[in-house]
């Protein structure tokens, strides 16, 4: 599978992977939303800087670590532990300060010739998809949750 990773364009998310002072991705909900249990290590990674509808870098997934019902107090230390690689700042970390975790770190980040991101009305801030040509103007076809469901 490969997955198209939405980058805040306010923390400058994009720019801190392609700097490589960012080297992992969180996403946080109340319960378990994608990508939590849906990401393996050696899949693809694309980012898009959120309102460009470019996807413009590339990197392989390194390891994930999926947390389910956490404490106010593992939510903490989990977000310590990986603040090194997930360069978060204080705005985010309130973001993300969830029950259910999921972290990607990644590797082998590349800037890529951008590829035009075909928007469709239904998506998430995360998608997972077969190739990344599902989603490419031009190649695109119209996008289910099949990928998606727990």
């Amino acid at each position: 599978m490969v997955h198209l990773v939405y980058c805040d364009d306010k923390e400058k998310v994009l720019e801190k992977i392609l700097d490589g002072s960012k080297t992992m991705i969180i996403r946080a909900a109340a319960g378990r939303k994608i990508p939590h249990s849906r990401v393996f290590e050696g899949e693809t990674l694309y980012f898009m800087k959120k309102g460009t509808a470019k996807i413009s870098a590339t990197a392989t997934v390194k390891s994930v670590q999926n947390y389910v019902k956490l404490t106010e107090e593992q939510i903490d230390d989990i977000l310590e532990e990986n603040q090194f690689k997930l360069n978060l700042s204080r705005k985010q970390q309130e973001r993300w300060r969830k029950k259910c975790i999921c972290l990607v770190e990644f590797q082998y980040t590349k800037r890529i010739e951008p590829l035009d991101f075909y928007r469709q009305s239904n998506m998430d801030d995360w998608l997972i998809f077969e190739k990344i040509e599902d989603v490419v103007v031009g190649t695109s076809i119209p996008y289910n949750y099949e990928k998606s469901r727990f």
